[in-house]
């Protein structure tokens, strides 16, 4: 094995106190930013962090915030304003061509603005006039269905409840959110087979756990919180095995900055005792392995399964006939090892399956899912202590706005029970998810796009053709705090509202206001703000929606819009009437310094599902589909293309007939860095895997060797379109390519790359995902490689200065 550069130095520690501190500084809000830290997760008083859903321990902590919630507070808590003198100077046309870094550094949005198309520019507009505005376009619509209106999950629970309300007022159920680009295979299939799509397991079955099998997760780059309880866990003997292409060195060892010892005496704490590198897109294939083994060894918890579980015949049955070969195709690991995960699986009194976006951004999710929940029911690890299924969500409130009803499918039971609380029909008819919302977008069906939060056409697939699509609407709206990508590209009417962050107070004329969120775990936390509001023209997302709805609804609303803004609990009342498990709403959530958990009846081994018992679900792709997907893509290119994969005409013969057996199509993966949280770019350094730039390619140096290829190197990467791709008609001719990307050295499975997203969207179509739950194809798609031009002393120089210097970083809009 060649060697590769290791980040050797234990998670967290000195070196994420000092990343964050450099951020506070680098967003120019030290004192302001730090005062907010210490509100930061605080059980009376303060505010839940903006950034991951980890949920909040017991044990109270006088600061309790990882290095990525201090990166997105320091970005919140900015003094540094985007207001009208900011859009003065710039033409929205300048604008396009920043890239993801600059905007979010250029400032808090701080006054309404709209487009003005004779200027190029954003001008302001008052709040009125933007009203008025909104009005007028929804008025002059054929049908509701038109709109298309987004959630991202930074929204808090009660203008969430609002917002859904106003969609379905209006008449549709076009409520796609960020949900259906990160864990719409989980709410799916765990709905399905549980009855409910949310986490089994509280946080503290996490110190009773004997066995964690993390599957497709980074908790050191995307929910650092967890760390601390994986190195808990350890300590208590648990035995934790990472399943993952890449070896996050992120997970070797975690310094906790509240432990002196750690931090004086440079001690750490072990976390995880074994990574299984799969093959990208493996895991069904792994998990088939590891139930085939118990069942044919009987292993299994039969008692349950004949007491709480309906469709094991035909799982049994389809598992007998997967051959151990095909296994070992389909994800890349040898029986021997798939056989020892099984017998710690087969050992363990208490397992928990923990998971994230690695498992459910794939063509197959929803079987990497189900196949995830059938290994914890052959097991009986749904519904005792110290195990079961453990999904973490990505965003704060995202499992929250869902739990709200911001869903574009709703259940019947949340139409039915809305209709009845407020007295008015509720649209029937699914409606748009993020998929069919931008391919609609994309063909001229919508005239009307509104976001609340998130940057839609960058975190979705085909980004440019969603972002060419929104020129051609009548009416774009986006409630925010940031600018970002997706307000550039105005149609005839583009409106940015600014609304308050987490951290600032919402003071009414009803006194101080504080919401909640749903974390990862369905426990139901308050946050309040702490700080003055950047700008007193900001007004609260909840006063946005409550002015909008009454400005379009009118007098056919009696629905007391403006009342529930001015008093949230007055929409909580609202809540406890319509959602269920919000009985007593008010009394719960002030009566406990954490809030409250929501009952979950899987939990208790109550299964609300159509069969009324937990449910086997047999996989729908075969398991050695991505092998089958790449030997198909490499047969599309004629010899001449595959032949571009080859090495550079400059170097010598011995390195050329090298190549001449090489893998000639490669699995690609996205990955998001250190210094990011979703689509925000904080900075360029990803610490854990030594690299201080955004425009690389992940691969292992024994597959660079065997190319005759090096660190450094210049490489296009290419993607044959899927030939039912919706943003042209002669896609199928067009390959997607990116880069050039710099070559550099990761531990990662072999015939795998990884490059960083959102940068690699326009690789993936909005016709290449799950079948079930729509979700996007983000973490595997099957490309090919050319070099452009080797390493040089030149290139390297140029590196080494980029390194040192932020603004000379390559960086794209």
């Amino acid at each position: 094995m060649r060697k590769i550069p290791v980040y050797s130095h234990p998670a967290a520690g000195w070196p994420a106190l000092i990343s964050s501190t450099r951020k506070l500084m680098d967003y120019q809000t030290f004192l302001r930013g730090s005062l907010s830290v210490l509100k930061s997760n605080q059980p009376k008083g303060g505010f839940d962090c903006p950034g991951c859903a980890w949920p909040d321990h017991k044990s109270h902590k006088m600061i309790d915030v990882c290095e990525n919630g201090i990166k997105v507070i320091a970005s919140e808590t900015m003094s540094k304003k985007a207001d009208a003198q900011f859009f003065a100077r710039y033409t929205v046309t300048e604008l396009q061509g920043w890239s993801g870094y600059e905007l979010e550094h250029s400032g808090r949005l701080s006054e309404p603005v709209y487009y003005d198309a004779t200027q190029d520019r954003y001008v302001p507009i008052s709040w009125e006039a933007a009203y008025k505005r909104i009005a007028e376009q929804l008025a002059q619509l054929d049908s509701p269905d038109e709109a298309l209106f987004y959630t991202s999950g930074r929204v808090t629970n009660e203008p969430a409840f609002m917002y859904q309300l106003f969609v379905r007022c209006f008449g549709t159920n076009n409520l796609p959110d960020c949900s259906n680009m990160c864990h719409e295979p989980t709410s799916v299939m765990l709905g399905k087979q549980l009855g409910v799509g949310k986490a089994t397991v509280m946080l503290e079955d996490f110190e009773q756990a004997k066995l964690i099998l993390m599957f497709g997760q980074n908790p050191a780059t995307n929910h650092p919180r967890m760390l601390e309880m994986l190195a808990h866990a350890h300590e208590q003997g648990c035995r934790i095995i990472s399943i993952n292409p890449m070896r996050e060195q992120g997970l070797s060892k975690f310094r906790n900055p509240q432990k002196p010892t750690h931090m004086a005496a440079g001690q750490s704490d072990d976390m995880v005792d074994d990574v299984i590198q799969i093959q990208i897109g493996g895991d069904t294939a792994l998990l088939t392995g590891i139930a085939k083994w118990l069942i044919e060894n009987d292993k299994i918890n039969n008692d349950f399964i004949a007491t709480h579980t309906s469709g094991f015949e035909p799982l049994k049955q389809w598992l007998t006939e997967q051959s151990w070969a095909d296994i070992e195709l389909g994800c890349g690991i040898a029986q021997t090892e798939i056989i020892n995960i099984a017998k710690l699986v087969a050992n363990s009194p208490a397992t928990i399956c923990t998971w994230g976006m690695g498992i459910t951004q794939h063509v197959q999710g929803d079987d990497n899912v189900a196949m995830i929940t059938n290994l914890l029911l052959l097991m009986g690890m749904i519904g005792i202590d110290g195990a079961g299924a453990s999904p973490v969500r990505g965003h704060s409130n995202v499992q929250g706005d869902r739990t709200m009803g911001i869903h574009e499918r709703p259940g019947q039971a949340l139409l039915d029970s809305l209709e009845r609380v407020f007295e008015r029909p509720m649209p029937q008819e699914d409606g748009l998810d993020v998929v069919a919302g931008a391919k609609a977008l994309i063909a001229g069906k919508l005239k009307v796009f509104m976001s609340m939060g998130g940057n839609y056409a960058v975190a979705a697939p085909d980004s440019s053709a969603i972002q060419q699509a929104l020129t051609t609407t009548q009416l774009n709206i986006f409630v925010g705090t940031k600018l970002n990508e997706t307000m550039l590209y105005p149609g005839a009417n583009n409106l940015i509202l600014p609304c308050l962050g987490r951290t600032e107070r919402i003071i009414t004329a009803k006194g101080e206001q504080f919401a909640t969120i749903e974390d990862s775990m369905c426990q139901i936390v308050p946050t309040q703000g702490n700080l003055k509001p950047v700008s007193d023209t900001l007004k609260s997302e909840a006063q946005i929606v409550a002015d909008i709805a009454t400005h379009v609804l009118g007098a056919d609303s009696l629905i007391p819009w403006q009342a529930m803004s001015e008093d949230f609990d007055i929409i909580r009342d609202y809540v406890a009437q319509a959602i269920d498990g919000f009985e007593n709403f008010n009394e719960r959530i002030r009566a406990a310094e954490r809030g409250f958990h929501l009952y979950h009846p899987a939990r208790h081994r109550i299964w609300n599902t159509d069969s009324g018992k937990a449910q086997f679900e047999v996989p729908q792709y075969p398991i050695t589909y991505v092998a089958a997907q790449m030997a198909e893509t490499s047969s599309t290119f004629t010899d001449d293309a595959r032949a571009t994969n080859s090495i550079d005409d400059d170097q010598d013969d011995d390195q050329g007939n090298a190549q001449k057996d090489d893998q000639k199509v490669w699995q690609l993966t996205s990955v998001r860095s250190h210094d990011q949280f979703n689509t925000m770019i904080f900075g360029f350094e990803d610490r854990y895997r030594q690299t201080n730039r955004r425009d690389v390619l992940f691969m292992h140096p024994d597959e660079m060797s065997r190319l005759g290829w090096q660190a450094g190197d210049h490489v296009v990467v290419s993607r044959q379109a899927s030939p039912n791709s919706s943003n042209n008609t002669d896609s199928k001719d067009k390959p997607r390519t990116l880069g050039p990307l710099v070559l550099t050295k990761m531990d990662i499975a072999s015939n795998a790359v990884a490059t960083y997203y959102p940068e690699c969207n326009d690789l993936f179509d909005l016709d290449t995902h799950a079948p079930d739950s729509h979700i996007p194809a983000y973490k595997s798609t099957t490309v090919v490689l050319q070099r452009v031009h080797a390493s040089s002393k030149a290139s390297d120089k140029a590196s080494n200065k980029a390194k040192n210097n932020v603004d000379a970083l390559p960086a794209f809009a």
